[in-house]
């Protein structure tokens, strides 16, 4: 077999294929190509794009017209009213978040409450009003979302979708590239725990949220305070009547508006309620102090017939014991001569003697 042609290039006669060749330096430095001069030209037109669009949106940044637009943005009324309005509510949740406090004042036991009593006494009386508002409008949103959205569904929904995509994903990669992304590259290097002293804090807050309820619920048993009691029942009292035809959200619905407006319209109108409520006050005084005189005098008149009565049937028994009295004290004498003579000779009994009765004879 003959070798393959062999062909053998000066590179004197073609100097454009030296690298060494001075015309050639600036192509050639440091042993790169024309491929690697042909790359950094790309890199660098790259480089001048980006800094013209750079300093193209600098300089509009930079522009008078620009700069007050964003003062006047940032600056603007409608800034600073959104700035304050967002600096009251952050401040009016912190307020409440701050107020979970322990009362002072116990319980009529003498047992100290706990502090989701000045929580919830301060988110009702509307003391920090944003705070509230926003209470009340998440609590009608969730009474909504529990009644028209299944949001147990939608968890198991969540909950199989997140899985089966996480299933899915590890077996393809594994399948294509011999290597499992969710176990290998999603996967934390350690995962998550909840603290020992988060945990705690968890926990005692729930129990003193359950406790709340506890202590609250004996309080108004017990009449601790006679008015919530009140309030209590002509709330069980109605709730008892609107369950037959009111669905449980609509229950929930009116029950959350009724905590959260009812404080607000006696804030609102406090003198005048609490001008109506001393004078119903004063009504009910006035008629129980009625009701007491009318007693009294009842009482007394029944007390004075009693006493007449006891007095006469008293003298009546004192002259019949009197009567009996007088006929012990002075017997009537019995004479022997009332009494029967005995008789002095035995009496001798007679007997007569009779013949007996015939037998009568059978008949054959």
């Amino acid at each position: 077999m003959s070798e393959a042609p062999h062909i053998e290039l000066n590179t004197s006669d073609f100097p454009d294929l030296d690298p060494s060749a001075p015309s050639n330096l600036d192509s050639y430095s440091n042993g790169t190509s024309t491929t690697a001069n042909g790359g950094n030209t790309v890199e660098s037109t790259k480089n001048s794009v980006v800094d013209t669009a750079r300093s193209a949106m600098d300089s509009v940044a930079s522009h008078p017209a620009t700069q007050q637009a964003k003062d006047t943005i940032n600056n603007g009324p409608i800034a600073q009213s959104v700035k304050a309005e967002g600096t009251k509510t952050k401040n009016d949740l912190a307020g409440l978040a701050n107020s979970r406090v322990t009362p002072e004042q116990p319980a009529a036991t003498g047992q100290p409450l706990t502090h989701y009593h000045s929580l919830f006494y301060r988110l009702l009386s509307w003391k920090n009003p944003r705070a509230t508002a926003i209470a009340f409008a998440a609590s009608v949103l969730f009474i909504f979302a529990a009644r028209y959205i299944n949001i147990l569904r939608y968890t198991f929904k969540g909950i199989y979708i997140v899985l089966g995509v996480s299933a899915a994903t590890e077996i393809a990669s594994k399948s294509v590239i011999g290597n499992g992304i969710v176990s290998q590259n999603l996967r934390p290097r350690k995962y998550f725990m909840i603290p020992k002293a988060s945990l705690e804090r968890a926990l005692d807050d729930a129990e003193q949220f359950i406790n709340f309820f506890v202590v609250e619920a004996q309080r108004i048993i017990f009449a601790e305070n006679v008015y919530v009691t009140v309030g209590a029942f002509f709330s069980a009292f109605i709730s008892y009547f609107l369950i037959k035809f009111v669905p449980l959200w609509g229950l929930s619905l009116i029950t959350t508006s009724v905590a959260y407006l009812a404080p607000l319209v006696y804030i609102k109108n406090k003198d005048a309620i609490n001008a109506q409520l001393q004078q119903a006050s004063h009504i009910a005084n006035q008629q129980a102090q009625q009701i007491k005189d009318l007693a009294a005098t009842h009482t007394g008149n029944a007390a004075k017939t009693f006493q007449s009565y006891a007095g006469e049937y008293s003298h009546k028994a004192q002259s019949t014991i009197n009567q009996y009295r007088g006929r012990s004290t002075s017997p009537e004498i019995v004479k022997k001569e009332d009494f029967p003579t005995a008789p002095k000779d035995t009496p001798i009994p007679t007997t007569e003697h009779t013949a007996p009765a015939p037998v009568a004879e059978p008949a054959f």
